[in-house]
């Protein structure tokens, strides 16, 4: 059967702005010369888990599939069907399941071949979504970004996620196995739905997590900064970057959704579709208000290191000026100069009470210097709030 292609994403001066540093982005890209719907998988790759759950008003059945096969039975029935892809497998497992759900090769290429920027792309009687989940993982690098990409049909969802171990969507499950809400009530572009808002939802324990981390940091770099708060400064930075821009085209993927319509999607589930945009305008929100305040942090940071640097070389200097002009005292009174006969002699060389006397001075003038600085307030710490006057 022939395909028809209809493109529905956005095009990119829509989706990025001028600070966005797209040069850095790494997705993925064909060799020049590569036929269109290559995959990128190896053949001796292990299959994926396929999990099907397949559901109505009256009921819901999960199976474990070995072969896409498997899954067809259930293609041609009034239920509805999610076939849950956990891993990307190999070449033989997507052109088996090209067969049986009918995909067109560029589908396939943007739905194997990650990551891919999030996006919709309509084909005849399929509805491809790309979306970013980002997920908290222990780890040395606990922001997780996966890519999960989504082909609606009329009766039947295929999801395809990158890694089998953990996801975001374990609520979604939960609510079609006790039969709670409206998603067993509703059709399959509303599991859609379910899977982007729980996609979408994922984003604020990320934010919440980096929020307290930067509140944290805000009063390590206020009162006692070190070294090592600057690369966690930058290392929060470039997370929220990759925050950034997984939201900033998700939320143009789904303004799609919304905006151009499709057949797959009925009018009162695109109500719901709206409530998700919301969330991702929500989510973005909070990424910037959280990337100005770590580029602040940054600000902070060099002028509270600036500060520390100004009260050692203020107390330096402050040493080497009192010790001046005793450093001068001591230099004349070390020239020694006591020739016979010679009217430039030092009288205080064989003075009985000469050198009693210019310790005496020497201290006097260094106790004079000190009074002089501390009424002028040289002796005040200046970073420290609590010696600061109040408004």
């Amino acid at each position: 059967m022939a395909h028809s292609i209809k493109s529905t994403m956005p095009p990119l001066d829509s989706v990025v702005d001028e600070d966005e540093e797209e040069s850095n982005l790494d997705y993925f890209y064909d060799d020049p010369g590569t036929p269109p719907g290559t995959l990128d998988v190896e053949a001796d790759d292990p299959p994926p888990e396929m999990v099907l759950i397949d559901y109505s008003d009256e009921m819901a059945t999960r199976l474990t599939l070995k072969t896409p096969e498997e899954c067809a039975p259930y293609l041609d029935t009034h239920s509805v069907s999610w076939l849950d892809i956990l891993g990307l497998g190999n070449q033989d497992t997507w052109d088996r399941m090209a067969k049986v759900f009918n995909l067109h090769p560029i589908a396939l290429e943007d739905v194997v071949n990650v990551p891919q920027r999030p996006k919709v792309v309509e084909y005849e009687g399929q509805l491809v979504i790309v979306a970013w989940m980002i997920m908290i993982k222990p780890g040395a690098d606990p922001l997780h970004k996966e890519q999960v990409s989504l082909i609606l049909g009329k009766n039947y969802l295929l999801t395809v996620q990158e890694e089998a171990d953990y996801d975001c969507l374990q609520p979604v499950r939960d609510r079609i196995r006790y039969n709670q809400g409206i998603i067993r009530k509703q059709g399959a572009d509303y599991l859609a739905y379910a899977i982007l808002d729980a996609i979408i939802d994922g984003f604020f324990p990320v934010l919440e997590e980096y929020g307290d981390l930067l509140e944290d940091l805000e009063d390590k770099v206020v009162f006692n900064p070190v070294p090592k708060d600057l690369a966690k400064i930058y290392s929060i930075r470039r997370d929220l970057f990759t925050l950034r821009r997984a939201i900033w085209a998700q939320r143009e993927a789904i303004n799609v959704l919304i905006r151009d319509g499709s057949d797959l999607i009925s009018p009162e589930v695109r109500v719901y579709f709206r409530d998700c945009y919301d969330h991702t305008i929500l989510v973005r929100d909070m990424v910037e208000t959280y990337r100005e305040s770590s580029s602040d942090l940054m600000g902070i940071y060099m002028s509270t290191m600036s500060n520390k640097m100004n009260e050692i070389m203020k107390l330096l200097t402050v040493i080497s000026t009192i010790f001046i002009p005793l450093t001068f005292v001591a230099g004349v009174y070390g020239m020694n100069f006591n020739s016979e006969n010679s009217p430039w002699n030092m009288p205080e060389l064989n003075w009985y009470w000469g050198y009693p006397v210019c310790l005496g001075m020497m201290f006097f003038i260094a106790l004079g210097l000190f009074f002089f600085f501390w009424k002028r307030g040289w002796f005040n710490n200046l970073s420290d709030p609590q010696d600061q006057e109040p408004l």
